[in-house]
């Protein structure tokens, strides 16, 4: 029987295509086909004329920055984290898509430095380059020993969950699914013929129990759940009542931890029934820096949740919150007046679930 807390390590949406492949050693073609920009250097040129130059080629850690170091420091059982972009040479650039990320299956270096057990795949652009394109992810992950959970060759390999061996002797155990409300076209949902994601027809009870039932065909003693969801919009602090009751139906259901993200910065925490639910995480690695709009979110923050579970019970033994700001396509820790804007801004959004960070001395937050 394990004995210990089980450490996971939660980030959002990590999406090295598009402007972070551009400074990787082997870039993809940069055309795109977007409204406004035709050309992915444009977004490395972007960051560089707010924050300085970048020497490319970087090396494969460069985007990771500060953030491997804390993992290393951790040493958390279980790595998890929402793999937003595909890993392909296709040109099959999918239609009706506004945005497109693609990342040369030559730079995969860069995912596998930061050595993660779990690369969620149910989101909106893990198809922007169409099935030819979701394949060579699939392969190309699989060829590395990586492990990939929400997408697959059909419905069945969508919805198969990733389990990770702890040291103590228990399990991890991860399910990924998207929703229409985050940009994943209707379309993309697997089928018993059909390779896709494992894409949720709507947030009802009855969805909810679905999920559910599949938890408890799978689960053990002293199993580690997670359910990992990709849903709402890009921007805002609000959670929409159906997030908050599907969250607490999967909590109820059994579900330890509901690992939310798509918005491109945090959003409010909650601990419920003495379980986790983080509604969005926000962006962890992108391209977005020197882009202008949205700077009342501070989406140049981003967080590094570790999070510890009792076993025995699923309930939240703590959770650790590691500020990093991204400058130059990398990341760094923030500064401590950053962090304290952090603190409360979580704060002030999640007090209404009944959640409250403080800022440590050595600038993490702490749930408490």
């Amino acid at each position: 029987m394990p004995t210990r807390p089980v450490s996971l390590f939660l980030c959002g949406d990590v999406m090295l295509g598009r402007g972070i492949d551009q400074i990787l050693p082997y870039p993809s073609a940069p055309v795109l086909r977007e409204a406004h920009v035709g050309d992915a250097t444009t977004y490395v040129e972007l960051a560089e004329d707010v924050n300085g130059p970048i020497d490319r080629p970087v090396d494969f850690a460069w985007p990771w920055g500060d953030a491997l170091r804390v993992l290393d420091e951790v040493a958390p059982d279980a790595r998890v984290l929402n793999l937003e972009t595909s890993i392909t040479r296709s040109d099959d650039f999918a239609p009706g898509k506004a945005v497109h990320y693609r990342m040369n299956p030559a730079n995969l270096p860069c995912l596998a430095v930061a050595r993660p057990d779990v690369c969620v795949l149910a989101n909106n652009h893990v198809l922007d380059f169409g099935h030819r394109g979701l394949a060579e992810t699939l392969d190309t992950l699989s060829g590395a020993g990586l492990t990939a959970v929400g997408a697959g060759r059909d419905v069945a390999g969508a919805r198969r969950p990733a389990v990770v061996a702890t040291r103590g002797g228990g399990r991890v155990v991860v399910f990924s699914f998207g929703t229409a409300s985050s940009g994943i076209p209707r379309r993309w949902a697997a089928t018993g013929d059909r390779a896709g994601v494992d894409l949720l027809p709507d947030l009802s009870p009855v969805t909810a129990a679905g999920i559910v039932d599949r938890v408890r065909r799978v689960r053990r003693p002293y199993d580690v759940v997670v359910a990992s969801i990709h849903w709402g919009s890009n921007w805002g602090y609000d959670v929409c009542r159906d997030q908050t009751r599907f969250a607490h139906d999967l909590v109820e259901g059994g579900v330890d931890v509901v690992h939310g993200h798509s918005s491109h910065h945090p959003r409010p925490i909650e601990v419920y029934r003495g379980r986790l639910i983080l509604y969005g995480c926000g962006d962890f690695i992108d391209d977005y820096e020197g882009i202008s709009g949205y700077e009342e979110y501070r989406d140049d923050l981003r967080l590094q949740y570790f999070v510890s579970v009792e076993p025995q019970t699923g309930e939240l033994a703590g959770a650790r919150l590691v500020p990093l700001q991204a400058r130059r396509m990398r990341l760094r820790h923030a500064s401590r007046r950053d962090c304290a804007w952090l603190c409360g801004t979580l704060n002030r959004i999640s007090r209404g679930y009944g959640a409250r960070v403080a800022l440590e001395p050595d600038r993490a937050l702490v749930l408490v």
